[in-house]
C-alpha cells in the first residue's frame, strides 16, 4: 500500500481538486500521511498568484527532495503551468504534470471535472464547476496557467451535488476559476440555466457562489438566483481590484466605478440584508497615493461588507509587471489601511444583524459556543447542542469585533 502526502496550496478550486485526488487515491488502494518524510508519492497542488506562493511552493518541494529524495515528488497547479522551465532547472527530479492530463496520467482516467463525494473535514462541500480564464488582467498569471475554458455538464453537476446533499452537507459552494464564464458543453446554458436545474433537486440545503467577476453577474442569473429563496444564500463576493478608474482601466478590469456601483446597488435592492464581499490590490503600479484615496472611499460609498486584501505582487509575464514598481513599504501601508477598513466593514454589517434570525451553518464548537456562517457570511456564535454541518435558526442579540451574537431557536 503506497502512501501519499498532498499539500494544497491557493484556492478553492485547487481544495476541490485536491478532494478528487485524495477519492482517487482511496480507490486505487493508498493510503495518507501528513509527514512527507514517509510518503511514497508527494504531491504539491501549486498556486502562483503572489510571489510568496511561488516560494512556498519551492521551499517544501526542496524540503522534500532533501529529506525523502526516494519519494515520487509530483507538481501540478498553476505553478507548475507557469514556472516549468524554473521547476525543471532548480528540481529536475519533480514530475510536472499539467491539471488537464493528471486524471490520465495518475488513474487511467479522463476527467478534467472529478466529482467529489465529500470534504475532508469540513461542514460545507465545494464542487468546481468551471475552469479557465482568457481575460488576462495586467497583474494576473493565472490567464498563463489556466487558460482552456471548460464547464462542467449540468446532469453531472445536479448529481454531485445530489449526492453531497444525501451524504448531509447542507451548503454547496459553485467554484471555478470564473464561474460566471460558465456554459453547459452539452446545451451551451450558462450558470442562471444551472442553478435553476439545481434549485429543482429536493431536500434541505442551500447553494452559495464563490467569487465571481462582476461583468458576468447578469439579470437572468440574479432573478434566478432570486427565485431560489432560501436555497441561495444571501451573498455575493464580487472582486472590485480597484475603486479608482485610472487604475482599473490600467488593470484591464473592463468596468468602471460606475458600473461597478450600479450593480451593486441593484443587487442589494433584489436581496434586502445580502452580504456583499470584494477583493481588492493594493499597490498596483499605476496607484498614486491620490487613486489609492479614491479607491478607499468608494469602498466606503458603495457600502461593502468585507474586503479581501491582497498586496500586490509582480507576476513574470503579466503587463503589469513591466512597469515601474511601488515602495514595499507604501504597499503594506496601503495594505494595513485596507484592511483595518475590512475590520470596520464586517463591524457594521455584524451591527445591523441584531435583531435578525439568521440561517446559520454549523461549523465547530468554539469553547463554549458553536461558530458558524450565515447565509450573508457574518459569522455567527451561539450556545447550545447543535450538530456541526447543520443548519439552525439563531436570532442575534448582540454583536462584538464583526461576529454576532445570538441564541439558537
Amino acid at each position: 500500500m503506497k502512501k501519499v502526502f498532498i499539500k494544497t496550496f491557493g484556492c478553492r478550486v485547487n481544495q476541490v481538486e485536491s478532494q478528487a485526488l485524495r477519492e482517487e487515491f482511496l480507490k486505487q488502494g493508498c493510503s495518507f500521511t501528513d509527514a512527507f518524510e514517509t510518503a511514497d508519492i508527494c504531491l504539491l497542488n501549486t498556486c502562483t498568484v503572489t510571489a510568496k506562493a511561488d516560494s512556498d511552493v519551492e521551499k517544501l518541494a526542496r524540503r522534500i527532495t532533501n529529506r525523502n529524495p526516494m519519494a515520487r515528488l509530483i507538481l501540478t497547479g498553476c505553478y507548475a503551468a507557469a514556472h516549468e522551465g524554473k521547476i525543471k532547472q532548480n528540481l529536475p527530479s519533480a514530475e510536472i504534470i499539467n491539471k488537464h492530463n493528471i486524471a490520465k496520467t495518475l488513474f487511467d482516467t479522463d476527467d478534467d471535472f472529478w466529482a467529489v463525494s465529500g470534504n475532508e473535514g469540513r461542514s460545507r462541500a465545494f464542487i468546481k464547476i468551471q475552469d479557465g480564464c482568457d481575460n488576462f488582467c495586467s497583474y494576473c498569471i493565472i490567464p498563463f496557467a489556466r487558460n482552456k475554458k471548460l464547464s462542467k455538464p449540468i446532469p453531472s453537476t445536479v448529481n454531485e451535488i445530489k449526492e453531497l446533499i444525501s451524504k448531509g452537507f447542507k451548503e454547496i459552494v459553485l467554484t471555478g476559476i470564473n464561474i460566471g464564464n460558465y456554459l453547459c458543453p452539452q446545451t451551451g446554458a450558462d450558470l442562471a440555466v444551472l442553478l435553476k436545474e439545481i434549485f429543482k433537486i429536493e431536500g434541505e440545503y442551500r447553494i452559495r457562489f464563490s467569487s465571481i467577476e462582476l461583468n458576468t453577474v447578469t439579470d437572468s442569473l440574479l432573478a434566478a438566483a432570486k427565485e431560489g429563496g432560501s436555497k441561495f444564500c444571501n451573498y455575493f463576493h464580487i472582486p472590485l481590484q480597484s475603486g479608482s478608474d485610472l487604475v482599473l482601466k490600467d488593470m484591464n478590469r473592463r468596468y468602471l466605478t460606475k458600473d461597478y456601483a450600479k450593480r451593486i446597488g441593484e443587487i442589494k435592492a433584489m436581496f434586502p440584508g445580502i452580504g456583499i464581499y470584494a477583493d481588492i490590490i493594493a499597490g498596483y503600479p499605476v496607484e498614486t497615493e491620490e487613486e489609492f484615496e479614491k479607491s478607499y472611499n468608494f469602498i466606503k460609498e458603495v457600502a461593502l461588507n468585507g474586503l479581501h486584501v491582497f498586496s500586490y505582487s509582480v507576476r513574470p509575464g503579466t503587463k503589469a509587471a513591466n512597469l515601474p514598481q511601488l515602495n514595499p513599504v507604501e504597499i503594506k501601508k496601503r495594505s494595513d489601511k485596507l484592511r483595518e477598513l475590512d475590520f470596520t466593514l464586517r463591524c457594521e454589517f455584524a451591527a445591523l444583524q441584531k435583531g435578525q434570525t439568521l440561517e446559520t451553518l454549523v461549523e465547530r464548537k468554539k469553547g463554549e459556543f458553536n461558530t458558524g456562517v450565515a447565509g450573508n457570511f457574518v459569522r455567527v456564535d451561539f450556545k447550545g447542542k447543535a450538530k456541526a454541518g447543520s443548519l439552525v435558526k439563531v436570532k442575534i442579540i448582540s454583536f462584538k469585533d464583526g461576529v454576532c451574537i445570538g441564541e439558537m431557536l
